[in-house]
């Protein structure tokens, strides 16, 4: 057990008995706590006892034996400049008081505060308010320490645009010194100019105070330092807020992107690219792949995805060692890109296992086009080590959106089809058309029912709590669509969502959910429960139709829900397809007062420079990278790093997926603010999550 926290240490330093006396009364009968009294007579045993440390609070006399007036105070205060000085005096002295509350007193206390109420409040106020300013104080220095660590410039000025702050990055990058640059314009201190032109390149601090919200400075900005060294750099800035809201100031941060630039897209190069052929890797093909679909579901289009075996390719790496094998994959690499589109990718999956991405194709037989090339491609000899080699290979093809909906899907299926190539002799190509046949009368049934389920009313939403990883409270809710056909198992909406996109439903769908989830989230609310605000999933054609927003006006008016119980969350893709464009919509719903969220965030690849610019409030954490915690040292880096620059940009950070109290406490320790996930509740039925708001979850639901 944590032991009880010792009740504070008084000082007092008083020549008069009688003083003392009534003051130890009042300490004693406190109402604002306990305190332990310490008294001494002379200003000398004060500054003795002040050496040994451990005392909370000073109570002085400036009139002692052996010291009178401010010179009292002095002494006191030069040994003891971090431990609040309280002044005792009748009313005459009530100058001499003021004048030593200007010099560093917490207070003056006349005898008429010398009672068992207004004495212990004012020790304990004195007290509290110093373990404030100590904190105060600890974090400004950790800021400074922290700001002057950082590799990046910060820069920040006033609301009339004179420096306030440099770092010492600024410092190196500008040519000025802080206390030489502070109050001065910052066009003096940071001259920007636009790389190609060499004009002045409009002031971001300015644009950030204008627009209240982050920007960033135009393509191609150039620093000129004070002694006219040019580099390119990057920035963004942002205005400062006092507590009422108002703009006090603005801060940039910038740096040299020149060499960053340079080795990022190094690095950038060799994450996505196999080491030996320098093909793109699984990591770059899913990407494209998963483009490529989304692609295709708008343009009502095929994808071809084909996976390919060498055949007898150990017999080379056996007989002519590793050197040859390598030198042979990159002969089959560089023959593969020839036979193909440059539309097309050819990936390296490892070994001897090559997958060829065909993005866009009018029907299955384009892809055996494709397939008869490459392996009459391969069928020419490789001159390897003063020698020819012959080799074959083994081909399976799976066709979207017939044969899966997703990368991994894709090529599980294409490479169950090259297996069955094998079986049938190598050096031939075949179809995955078993499982396409399944796939397409499943597939003709649920699109006959799909369309006449809203009619029916099929569908209904569950409805997930999202919790502060603090306190336990239920912050939020998530509404989730299911399909409960008559007589048939719940469907979730990975099964049927992806057909309602490709048959045009998934608006019509999509505005159903959008209503009923309002209309519940106010039902609630109406009923006394805590007003939440309420989440719903936005697909791409969603949020690209002409009336979107115009519909989720209409919807939150005919609800009489108000806009700051509505979130609306939205992948990096959705954002990232239209940049330029989704600025303009998001604001337009910010505008309204809708919250906006990135949902499974960590999967795309946004660009950061486009979201600093996006009005977001909530970034959703991807449930794989919170499931791979413990175990992906990866995973674990790449969720510190999405909570960090969560924090740094202001938005709301949310772990999806958190199905264990291991996984909870991982994001407590990296300051996640709240979660959803098995581990609080499953999405129930709005009546059950009404139970809910009214119990609040008790305790972790580990099932």
């Amino acid at each position: 057990m944590t032991a009880p926290a010792l009740p504070p240490k008084i000082l007092l330093i008083e020549n008069d008995p009688t003083t003392a006396e009534t003051i130890r009364a009042a300490l004693a009968t406190s109402t604002a706590g306990t305190f332990e009294l310490e008294w001494v007579h002379q200003l000398s045993e004060g500054l003795a006892r002040l050496n040994d440390k451990g005392i909370s609070a000073i109570l002085l006399d400036l009139k002692l034996r052996d010291s009178d007036g401010m010179d009292t105070f002095d002494n006191v205060f030069k040994v003891a400049q971090d431990i609040p000085i309280l002044v005792l005096g009748c009313v005459e002295d009530e100058e001499l008081g003021r004048q030593a509350v200007t010099r560093g007193a917490q207070d003056y206390l006349p005898p008429a505060h010398w009672d068992n109420f207004s004495l212990p409040r004012a020790l304990r106020n004195a007290i509290e308010r110093k373990a404030v300013d100590d904190a105060l104080f600890a974090e400004r220095e950790r800021a400074i320490v922290t700001l002057n660590s950082i590799g990046d410039a910060v820069l920040c000025t006033d609301t009339s645009g004179h420096i306030t702050y440099l770092n010492l990055v600024a410092e190196s990058m500008t040519g000025w010194g802080r206390e030489e640059a502070t109050g001065k314009l910052l066009a003096e201190v940071f001259r920007i100019i636009d790389g190609p032109s060499h004009k002045p390149a409009r002031d971001p601090l300015e644009m950030a105070v204008e627009q209240n919200k982050t920007v960033g400075l135009t393509v191609n900005c150039v620093l000129i330092r004070r002694d006219g060294f040019e580099s390119a750099i990057e920035d963004s800035a942002a205005p400062i807020h006092d507590r009422a809201g108002r703009i006090v100031g603005a801060v940039i941060v910038f740096h040299d992107v020149s060499a960053a630039r340079a080795m990022s897209q190094r690095m950038t190069h060799a994450a996505q690219h196999d080491l030996v052929t320098d093909l793109p890797n699984r990591l770059l093909l899913n990407d494209r792949i998963s483009q490529s679909i989304f692609l295709a579901r708008r343009q009502r289009r095929s994808v071809a995805v084909i996976f390919l075996d060498l055949d007898h390719f150990k017999y080379v790496n056996d007989s002519l060692g590793h050197a040859a094998g390598d030198r042979l994959l990159q002969s089959v690499s560089g023959r593969l890109v020839s036979s193909l589109r440059s539309s097309d990718t050819v990936s390296r999956l490892g070994g001897d296992e090559f997958i060829v991405l065909l993005s866009e194709i009018s029907h299955p037989a384009d892809a055996a086009k494709s397939a008869v090339k490459i392996l009459q491609a391969l069928s020419a000899p490789h001159f390897i080590k003063n020698q020819d080699l012959h080799i074959n290979a083994s081909i399976g093809i799976s066709i979207f959106p017939d044969d899966g909906a997703d990368a991994d899907t894709l090529i599980q299926n294409a490479d169950m089809a090259m297996y069955c190539a094998k079986e049938s002799g190598r050096n031939n190509y075949q179809f995955f058309k078993s499982e396409m046949n399944q796939r397409s009368v499943k597939r003709q049934s649920l699109e006959g029912s799909l369309r006449g389920a809203l009619e029916r009313e099929e569908f209904v939403l569950h409805y997930q709590p999202k919790v502060n990883l603090e306190t336990g409270e239920i912050t939020g809710v998530e509404a989730l669509i299911r399909w409960a056909r008559p007589g048939e198992e719940i469907m979730f909406p990975g099964q049927f969502v992806p057909i309602a996109e490709d048959r045009g439903l998934i608006v019509e769908i999509g505005r159903w959910v959008l209503g009923e989830a309002c209309r519940q989230a106010r039902a609630w609310q109406d009923l006394g429960l805590p007003p939440l605000p309420v989440s719903v999933n936005v697909s791409a054609l969603e949020f690209r139709h002409k009336d979107f927003v115009e519909g989720v006006r209409t919807v939150l008016a005919e609800t009489h829900l108000a806009a700051r119980y509505l979130e609306l969350e939205l992948t990096e893709g959705v954002l990232m397809e239209d940049a330029q464009s989704t600025v303009a919509t998001l604001q337009e719903l910010k505008t309204m007062g809708v919250h906006l969220a990135v949902d499974d965030f960590g999967t795309g690849y946004s660009s950061l420079s486009y979201l600093r610019q996006f009005p977001i409030d909530v970034l959703k954490i991807d449930q794989s990278f919170v499931q791979e915690l413990s175990s992906d040292p990866d995973g674990s880096a790449i969720v510190t790093a999405i909570i960090d620059m969560g924090r740094s940009l202001r938005h709301m950070v949310i772990a999806e997926g958190i199905e264990t109290v291991e996984q909870k406490a991982n994001l407590q320790a990296r300051r996640c603010a709240e979660g959803q996930g098995y581990l609080f509740s499953r999405p129930v039925a709005a009546t059950q999550f009404a139970q809910l708001l009214r119990t609040g979850i008790t305790e972790p639901l580990l099932n």
